[in-house]
């Protein structure tokens, strides 16, 4: 052990061993993390055995060695995957006004001829049929650009991230772990663009036959592409905070309190960090079936649903657990519940996180989270009250990512709390 210690020191340098070894006082700092020389990755990876009761003694020396600062070619690693996840928030809307698909191939009419030919094909579909017989062909040739824009959106961002992808694999600028991620990621971008055409194809089926029906797509197809969006978007935040902002360690000097009982709190408020995290997550589904189902289109009050705390009509669907997918009033009662829970929840760990030594960056996201949580739920109950305009609704649902994006930004520099924990 003397050796090996002797050894980091010729080859480290100094800050950065005292920030690795268990020994020293100031083991958890918020001070950046030192470069590590690639000569000492070498010695690790080839004499692995030497650092084995090390590391199992203290899992934080592993972390030590194995992270280096965020160098140039990191720094473009994580401006590309932030490029990613922006470009991602762009494909949660689309529309039926395009009734085929192609994954290649894809062209726009460029002559009169062509447009009436695409109009035509549009109209042998419900959503013509039933609320746009009057529609004109100038005014279709406007929501077909919508959706057109929207699906070469698409097929851009898988662009963006294939070309950069190959380039920094071929350039050995990725970790293994990491290739694994994005060969995920890639996988999960393709998956998207079918989902985005088995969610429109439902809304083109003969389904609505009542002059009442409004042809729309399948809330449960909805909640499956903005869910599989959010989960995309997700991991390249993540990923690209990794490279672009290092999480910042622990500070545990000059706290006075029980160590072990100190350990313990610090471990049930991260687990309730990721479990919020979770919720965000869970009431912004819940969002796409009030979305897909136009349920915030009635009950338009707020506390209460019609002077009611709980409507009448809340289980009026059988088999009962129904009503908790079709049902609009249980669909809005359900996502109301979920917002205040969840806003509880965040006003909680906003008060909790007071009484630990977080640090800097870690506070700076509590707030970020607290606000976009409060200001979350503000603009849903203006969106709920005023009949649901498009330019509160299209704020509404933005809203969401935000609350996400600021959760994904905490427990990102709440990461090193497990490392206290060994």
């Amino acid at each position: 052990m003397l050796y090996l210690t002797r050894y980091c020191i010729s080859t480290i340098t100094r800050n950065s061993i005292i920030r690795s070894l268990p020994i020293k006082k100031n083991l958890y700092t918020n001070t950046p993390k030192s470069v590590v020389t690639n000569s000492t990755f070498t010695f690790i990876k080839r004499n692995s055995n030497l650092y084995k009761d090390l590391v199992k003694n203290d899992g934080i020396i592993a972390r030590g060695f194995a992270i280096k600062s965020a160098e140039k070619s990191n720094k473009s690693v994580g401006k590309w995957l932030l490029t990613c996840s922006g470009g991602i928030t762009r494909l949660t809307e689309s529309g039926l006004s395009m009734v085929t698909w192609k994954l290649l191939g894809e062209k726009m009419p460029t002559t009169e001829r062509q447009w009436h030919a695409e109009f035509e094909r549009y109209k042998q579909f419900p959503e013509y049929k039933i609320n746009n017989q009057n529609m004109t062909l100038e005014e279709f040739k406007r929501i077909w650009w919508m959706e057109y824009l929207h699906r070469m959106w698409g097929r851009l961002i898988g662009a963006v991230f294939i070309v950069p992808a190959t380039y920094f694999w071929t350039k050995g600028m990725l970790t293994r772990g990491m290739k694994i991620r994005v060969a995920v990621l890639g996988s999960l971008i393709g998956l998207q663009g079918l989902m985005g055409w088995y969610m429109v194809k439902s809304g083109l089926e003969n389904r609505f036959v009542e002059p009442s029906d409004i042809p729309r797509v399948s809330q449960y197809r909805l909640a499956a592409h903005l869910g599989m969006a959010f989960i995309i978007y997700t991991g390249f935040l993540y990923n690209a905070l990794d490279y672009l902002i290092p999480a910042q360690k622990v500070n545990l000097d000059n706290i006075n309190a029980d160590i072990n009982n100190l350990k313990s709190k610090l471990k049930r408020f991260r687990m309730l960090v990721h479990s919020t995290k979770g919720l965000v997550f869970f009431t912004a589904l819940s969002g796409a079936f009030v979305a897909g189902m136009d349920a915030g289109l009635i009950y338009n009050t707020f506390p209460k649903m019609a002077n009611k705390w709980i409507p009448d009509d809340i289980f009026t669907l059988s088999p009962l657990l129904k009503n908790f997918t079709e049902n609009p009033t249980t669909v809005q009662f359900d996502h109301r519940i979920l917002g205040i829970t969840t806003l509880s929840l965040i006003t909680y760990i906003a008060t909790v996180s007071r009484k630990y030594k977080l640090p800097g960056n870690a506070k700076k996201a509590v707030t970020a989270v607290l606000c976009a949580g409060y200001l979350q739920v503000l603009l849903g109950i203006l969106t709920l009250v005023h009949h649901v305009p498009v330019s509160l609704g299209a704020c509404h649902q933005s809203g969401s990512l935000i609350v996400l994006s600021t959760m994904i930004w905490l427990c990102h520099e709440l990461k090193y709390l497990k490392y206290v924990l060994k």
